[in-house]
């Protein structure tokens, strides 16, 4: 033990020496274990911090929630032309299917639209996130309320005018007076504030409540009717707990199809998008961006591993005669190879720590820069310190093989 402690210091004396003595060259040559690195880092950091992001965006959400509507959320083998001749859900459809399928614990109609402006006297809010809905809905995508309160099932099957307000647009619009009970305008309508939510911050999608606006559906129904193309219609549904959800989608799709009309043998002429589906779809984009990571980064690794070989044999040719005289002196061929191969080691896990704290350093500026923690894991750091251990091995181990073969004579007498 005390031989491979004493290997390990005088290793990384000559790893030391061979950076201040050859300071060009060396930094040159562990660039590209720096750059690779770097590379593979940065990219496992940023993927993990989007998949954390995103989990949190879902997490007051039940996975079992299912997306009724004419749209898939992931890639389908229903032909395009087919998809875009399917008709979209209806509120009379919503109302069918609250009343004949089983085991429901919440269900909502909403209506997915474009942004729009919102006005309150002179003042304006540009491209805020309109978020019609049924009442059920803050059951199924839980809100807070900072002041006032939401609509409820009287308001919501009426169409009353109105709102709930995002944090932001109440700052934008109103500034630090209270908005409760105050007017706004949205499609040319009155509007009155009955509620402001508590910020969120930013989603990963750019869809934080905090840019947004709700309001009963049955209003903008009232104004454009059911069959407006820009307006995407959807029937939210949060089954029982405790139910089989797969039994639980083949009756919804048994009742919307006996409703619609569907014949035995058609393909359903619509989708039921669950979200644990799209989590499976995220984590499936997650793993092909990680392993593109790798692949880009592997060049650069395999440039910082001639780097390193190229050191280790410059070092091997001007300590031969060094290694002569240890050999003569009784050192095995274990003691040079190991002193070599730990002296690779070294030199990749200083140009890997390198890397590692370039990305440390931009990820704590672009976490203060934006309204996104980037997060660099003691997993993926560990990751960074063993991949930098294994090129300086696989980089070493010819130059060390070679050192610990020399002839102590000949090495002794070339050295002179």
């Amino acid at each position: 033990m005390l031989l491979y402690l004493r290997l390990l210091s005088e290793s990384f004396s000559f790893a030391i020496n061979a950076l201040r003595n050859n300071k060009l060259r060396t930094l040159l040559s562990l660039l590209g274990v720096t750059i690779g690195i770097f590379s593979i880092i940065a990219v496992l950091a940023a993927v993990d911090s989007m998949d954390k992001k995103i989990k949190e965006d879902l997490s007051d959400m039940d996975m079992n929630t299912v997306y009724l509507m004419r749209f898939s959320f992931g890639p389908s083998e229903i032909p395009r032309w087919k998809r875009q001749q399917f008709p979209d859900v209806t509120y009379d459809e919503f109302e069918h299917l609250r009343r004949s399928v089983n085991g429901i614990d919440k269900m909502s109609f909403n209506i997915f639209t474009r942004n729009e402006n919102i006005k309150y006297d002179s003042k304006t809010v540009n491209s805020i996130r309109v978020k019609p809905s049924t009442f059920e809905f803050f059951d199924i995508e839980p809100v807070k309320i900072d002041k006032g309160r939401l609509f409820n099932e009287s308001e919501s099957n009426s169409g009353s005018p109105v709102i709930v307000i995002g944090s932001e647009v109440a700052t934008g619009l109103f500034e630090n007076s209270d908005p409760i009970g105050k007017k706004v305008r949205l499609y040319g309508q009155r509007f009155t504030v009955i509620g402001v939510l508590k910020k969120q911050g930013q989603g990963m999608f750019g869809d934080s409540n905090d840019i947004a606006v709700f309001f009963p559906v049955n209003f903008l129904r009232k104004m454009y009717g059911d069959n407006n193309k820009a307006l995407t219609p959807a029937i939210l549904i949060k089954p029982e707990k405790g139910i089989d959800v797969e039994e639980f989608k083949a009756e919804l799709a048994q009742k919307l199809r006996s409703y619609r009309g569907v014949k035995t043998g058609e393909i359903n002429n619509f989708f039921m998008n669950v979200l644990s589906g799209f989590t499976d779809f995220i984590d499936n984009i997650v793993g092909q961006m990680n392993m593109i990571g790798w692949i880009i980064s592997a060049f650069s690794l395999l440039v910082g591993g001639f780097g390193i070989a190229n050191i280790m044999f410059v070092s091997v040719k001007e300590r031969t005669n060094l290694i002569g005289i240890q050999k003569a002196l009784g050192a095995k061929n274990k003691f040079i190879l190991f002193q070599f191969l730990f002296e690779a080691i070294i030199l990749s896990l200083i140009g890997g720590i390198v890397g590692m704290f370039l990305v440390w350093i931009i990820a704590l500026g672009l976490s203060a820069a934006l309204d996104f923690e980037f997060v660099l894991s003691v997993s993926n750091m560990l990751i960074g310190s063993g991949l930098a251990a294994f090129i300086g091995l696989i980089s070493g181990i010819v130059p060390a093989i070679s050192a610990s073969k020399l002839d102590p004579v000949e090495a002794i007498r070339s050295g002179m």
